[in-house]
């Protein structure tokens, strides 16, 4: 009988969905927050203008935020992979028995990993990416990733911060277009979370339900603080 082959389906894009909702989540809540608070002192043109400056404000750090983690991440690799390295060169028997470590779960004993290990002495370039992997649970960064990261999250917070300043390009007055906003930043908190489970396989309608409390509780406790300082 003929069989269909098997394909599977792995979600690969995590770095990029995470720098997405850090972006996008403190994008939706910051500016929002800060809006709210100015609803009550100024026109609708006064808390835009303060909203927009937020946004570009907040752009540059967060951005920045994420570049440094990324360089953190690759620098810390290269550390770890440079010390491998010497101890692959220097103390390969150390390192041997820190494989049967790694199968010994798994119920392989000295003997069954020797061949492995035999393997993997003759390509010590391939025996620094096992353990770097397997010992210390560490991947290679992607040589772009830092300039990924701060690009990516800063263009999320950008559009996420839209959102609840787009009632206040639109209404004069404040306190109507604070009503728009608090809907605004729901369906787009609720739309984030269905958009996020779509793409990283989880169930869609719980992670738009989490999604949009996490971020309400988010931009409430802010709000309230908002309004408590001014």
């Amino acid at each position: 009988m003929p069989s269909s082959p098997h394909a599977e389906r792995h979600f690969t894009g995590g770095p990029t969905v995470r720098d997405v909702v850090i972006g996008m989540s403190d994008g939706l809540t910051v500016p929002f927050a800060l809006a709210a608070g100015l609803s009550g002192v100024g026109a609708s043109h006064v808390v835009l203008t303060a909203g927009l400056a937020e946004i570009a404000a907040g752009c540059v750090a967060m951005g920045l935020g994420g570049y440094l983690a990324a360089r953190g991440d690759a620098d810390h690799y290269a550390s770890e992979h440079a010390r491998e390295a010497r101890e692959v060169r220097t103390v390969p028997e150390m390192e041997q028995a820190e494989v049967e470590e790694l199968f010994a779960p798994y119920g392989l004993t000295a003997t069954d990993v020797g061949a492995v290990v035999a393997a993997l002495r003759e390509r010590p370039d391939a025996w620094v990416d096992f353990m770097m992997r397997f010992e210390l649970g560490l991947e290679r960064p992607q040589p772009r990733r830092a300039r990924d990261s701060a690009m990516t999250i800063a263009a999320s917070y950008a559009a996420g911060g839209l959102v609840p300043l787009l009632p206040y390009m639109l209404i004069a007055s404040s306190e109507a277009a604070l009503r728009l906003s608090i809907v605004a930043t729901l369906a787009a908190l609720c739309a984030f979370g269905w958009l996020k489970g779509y793409y990283t396989g989880a169930s869609r309608v719980r992670s738009a339900v989490q999604t949009t409390l996490v971020g309400a509780l988010a931009a409430g406790a802010a709000f309230g603080l908002a309004r408590l300082v001014r």
